[in-house]
């Protein structure tokens, strides 16, 4: 008797997968490249007119969960100077819903500043226009240095919660 694949227990569970064409693929990703190369060409209002209205942007920082009105007010100062920041998606994968008015994805991806990270989050259709509707920022910790940093964090806290 056949063992059935993983795939194909997670489909029967998920139940049907939108036949999405090619296109949207495309068309998320190219949302998504040009949203990063708006923030290296410090084209402010092409990088947040990505973003839906009541957008969320999650940051490194875990106190960093701006709307996108917050996160524009932070960033200003960036796009101002011309100079924001430079992330290159390295690999991407992107998922839809069944309509296939939603996609959400998620990239590694190639960043000066922080080294390798990660971004993750959510697109939404808005008449013939992909839009952001939440994207997280996160470094990956890999998994041997994961008690250090750990640590690290936990002291930081310490420190925080005696300012």
């Amino acid at each position: 008797m056949l063992m059935p694949s993983l795939l194909t227990m997670a489909l029967a569970i998920a139940g049907p997968v939108a036949q999405i064409p090619k296109s949207s693929e495309t068309a998320v990703s190219a949302v998504l490249d040009d949203w990063h190369l708006a923030a290296a060409q410090a084209d402010e209002a092409r990088y947040f007119g990505h973003l839906r209205e009541g957008a969320v942007f999650l940051g490194t920082d875990a106190t960093e969960r701006w709307t996108k009105v917050e996160f524009q007010v932070w960033a200003h100062p960036f796009f101002k100077r011309g100079k924001a920041w430079a992330f290159k998606a390295k690999k991407r994968s992107i998922a839809f819903s069944v309509d296939g008015k939603s996609a959400w994805f998620d990239e590694d991806l190639d960043t000066p500043n922080l080294g390798p990270a990660r971004g993750s989050g959510i697109l939404v259709q808005e008449q013939d226009r992909w839009r952001i509707a939440q994207y997280n920022l996160s470094v990956p910790i890999p998994n041997p240095l994961m008690d250090r940093v750990k640590a690290q964090i936990e002291t930081h806290l310490k420190q925080a919660a005696t300012k």
